[in-house]
């Protein structure tokens, strides 16, 4: 089956070409339950809606070790190739869990179609999304640092060097070759991002007499809307994940206090290794800022576990140990889908006091309640925010501290 990536092509922005159909697949094993498993698709199918694929079928099935060749069993395979065969609408699979080229190769030869792993999804739609010429940057040296490992067949835009008179040498395999060009272009895309990094250090430098507050979170909790509310400008924000891919910084005044607010791109869980290290660079805006907004979506059933992969993130930076409020977003939509609608305000505001000092006891620091939809309670954020940085400019200014009293 022929492949899409070449090198030294511009690649496409993202999957959508047409219209494409997809069919899910993940697994459960002993880390990981029926229900997480079930979760887990949900956002792998949101995932793929974001990339431009509508899903139509969901396989899952329980496995002690995945198999070595196509990941899951062989029945699974087979009654995955039926249902593709039944539907002939369907042209990709896309699996939950990272797949190796030995693995993507065997299913695409089983299934007849295209084969795409949770990590492939995840660096398309970052693709699709890059604007900025770090950005783009960044991608780009993330999926090559993917597919390095995973080159075998991967793709065939190289003819076999052929023997015989004039041809002789040392004999350089096509899979050789390859990855000695893939490791040049990774060496060349780091060298970009060097310069890149150097230039906005610079800019950073110039911003260094302002305290520096940053909006962090899962992906798609209304870091975005939160932003402009609190701005006052527009930034782009949409129902979609990883709406925001390049750090928005704005600069706010909250009654003469002017601080830097900056927007970041959001986590998910099974975040590809490469692309957090390519992206480190962006997020030195969350390292070298002086207080965290952490903003969780609490109508997510699992909001739990998203805030703990968003502070496993942060500490893979380096920057879980600063200043951090959780800023509980779309309480709109949680009392909607827990409230008895004829529960009165006051047992409304006594579920609330529980609810906010059971959350700061689980995760160790201070909680406001918001709706950035209907604007609720976003003056109390401000007057949060406002006293978290006079704080810090007290600490860094500590004898211009009468000017931020």
């Amino acid at each position: 089956m022929t492949k899409d990536w070449n090198l030294g092509e511009e690649k496409s922005k993202g999957i959508r070409k047409e219209p494409e159909f997809a069919v899910l697949v993940g697994v459960i094993h002993q880390q990981q339950s029926e229900a997480q498993a079930h979760e887990y698709l949900d956002e792998l199918e949101f995932l793929a809606l974001t990339a431009g694929a509508q899903s139509t079928k969901r396989f899952l099935q329980k496995v002690i070790h995945p198999d070595a060749r196509t990941f899951i069993g062989k029945g699974k395979v087979e009654e995955i190739a039926a249902y593709i065969e039944r539907n002939e609408n369907i042209n990709m699979v896309i699996f939950d869990d990272d797949l190796s080229g030995k693995q993507t190769n065997a299913l695409e030869e089983a299934l007849k179609v295209k084969i795409i792993d949770r990590s492939t999804l995840i660096l398309d739609i970052f693709a699709s999304r890059a604007q900025t010429a770090q950005a783009k940057t960044q991608v780009e040296l993330a999926q090559m640092q993917y597919l390095l490992p995973r080159l075998r067949g991967l793709w065939t835009h190289l003819e076999r060097q052929r023997g015989g008179i004039g041809m002789r040498g040392p004999g350089e395999k096509e899979i050789e070759t390859d990855r000695r060009i893939v490791r040049e272009k990774i060496a060349l895309l780091k060298k970009k991002l060097e310069k890149i990094d150097q230039q906005n250090a610079t800019q950073r430098k110039n911003r260094g007499e302002f305290i520096r507050v940053a909006l962090v979170g899962y992906t798609n909790v209304g870091k975005s809307t939160l932003m402009n509310l609190l701005s006052k400008s527009d930034v782009f924000a949409e129902d979609k994940l990883f709406a925001t891919l390049d750090t928005t910084v704005r600069k706010v005044v909250f009654d003469s206090m002017p601080f830097l607010l900056s927007d970041t791109v959001g986590f998910i869980r099974k975040l590809p290794h490469h692309l957090i290290e390519s992206f480190k660079s962006t997020l030195d805006e969350v390292r070298e800022s002086d207080i965290l907004l952490h903003v969780v979506d609490i109508d997510h059933p699992q909001h739990e576990d998203q805030i703990r992969t968003v502070n496993q993130t942060l500490k893979e930076l380096e920057a879980s140990d600063k200043p951090t409020l959780f800023v509980f977003n779309k309480m709109d939509l949680y009392r909607t889908r827990n409230y008895d609608p004829f529960m009165d305000d006051e047992a409304k505001a006594e579920i609330e006091e529980g609810l906010r000092g059971s959350l700061k006891h689980l995760f160790g620091h201070d909680n406001i309640f918001v709706s950035a939809y209907t604007k609720e309670n976003i003056d109390g954020l401000r007057d949060v925010i406002q006293r978290m940085v006079r704080k810090q400019y007290i600490i860094r200014y500590p004898y211009q501290a009468k000017q931020w009293v």
